[in-house]
């Protein structure tokens, strides 16, 4: 019976987490309009912010509570999906391709890249200073929330280059109230929260019940059922071919759930670090650079299809190995 109702609440969440999506690109895409902001810098942060905060509050409530491998498993398995799985799906539904001089190629893809070699460099305490274990500490903590800092500055710099961004607006665009487009955006944060939270929620209980590990569900279940805003998202703009947004968020959650929430998580309680992780640090750097090389094969400044699909076989024999050596 538990199991049961898990199932139907999961089902649920998809709808409320899907219609979510659907209200928060829509309202964030008409306020990018209406002040000629890019839709890059809205998926860089509205969207992005709003789609990390599953993440956000599963591990913090992981951290509160000493489950370590969930709360930085949660964070690299997210990362990888929204990469290999969730931009891979959403090139196929339309290949996504980058506008040129809003810094995403030079900027925004590398930063993601660095997010993923400096969380490696802070968490190998082992390994680089030959300690005894490694750990995320307090003042790690504080490093990864300056470079979240500075990801920011990063983000609003590219709204002031209006020559590159300029959007084309109609009077009518201009004059329109945004006080609907506002409520659609609290109300996609809203579903995408409630909805994100039912389907970890019910996940990691089907988790339990088929008797998986803790460190298994953070990478798999977990980190999948929190990537779900993002995939609802950039899978939803890429339809309505947003693509800045859907880049753009994906980006912006990669690089704000190990600068912010794994920032914020370990100030909340210092997360002891697995170096069996490091394998899935490595497939993050890996897809990183799978993605800055692809702005410059094929297609230039686009991820085609073909090498999104290239991104989904990666994550297949990834999420295979997991279970297979699990």
């Amino acid at each position: 019976m538990d199991l049961f109702l898990s199932v139907i609440i999961l089902c649920i969440g998809f709808v409320i987490l899907i219609k979510g999506a659907d209200y928060l690109v829509e309202g964030a895409s008409t306020i990018a309009k209406r002040f000629q902001i890019s839709d890059l810098v809205i998926g860089l942060t509205i969207v992005s912010l709003g789609t990390s905060m599953p993440e956000l509050f599963v591990n913090m409530i992981a951290s509160s509570k000493g489950n370590t491998d969930i709360a930085i498993g949660n964070i690299l398995g997210s990362n990888i999906a929204n990469i290999c799985l969730i931009l891979g799906i959403s090139s196929i539904i339309y290949p996504l391709h980058v506008k040129k001089g809003l810094g995403m190629i030079w900027k925004g893809i590398p930063l993601s890249l660095l997010s993923a070699i400096i969380l490696g460099i802070l968490a190998n305490d082992q390994l680089i200073d030959g300690f005894s274990h490694s750990i995320l500490t307090r003042s790690d903590g504080y490093v990864c929330i300056s470079f979240f800092i500075i990801f920011m500055y990063f983000s609003f710099s590219i709204s002031k280059n209006m020559e590159d961004i300029a959007l084309e607006t109609t009077e009518s665009e201009q004059s329109n109230s945004i006080v609907w487009p506002l409520i659609k955006i609290v109300i996609g944060l809203l579903g995408l929260s409630i909805g994100g939270d039912w389907i970890v929620s019910s996940a990691v209980k089907i988790a339990s019940y088929l008797g998986m590990s803790e460190s298994l569900t953070g990478l798999t279940i977990v980190a999948i059922g929190t990537s779900l805003p993002e995939l609802a998202t950039s899978a939803m703009a890429a339809y309505r071919k947003n693509v800045e947004i859907a880049v753009g968020n994906v980006v912006g959650s990669n690089i704000t759930n190990i600068f912010l929430v794994l920032g914020i998580s370990s100030i909340i309680q210092p997360l002891p670090f697995n170096v069996q992780n490091n394998r899935d640090i490595s497939l993050c750097i890996i897809a990183n650079l799978w993605l800055f090389i692809s702005m410059f094969t094929g297609k230039k400044r686009s991820l085609d299809r073909w090498e999104g699909i290239v991104l989904i076989c990666i994550y297949i024999g990834y999420i295979s190995f997991l279970i297979y050596n699990g």
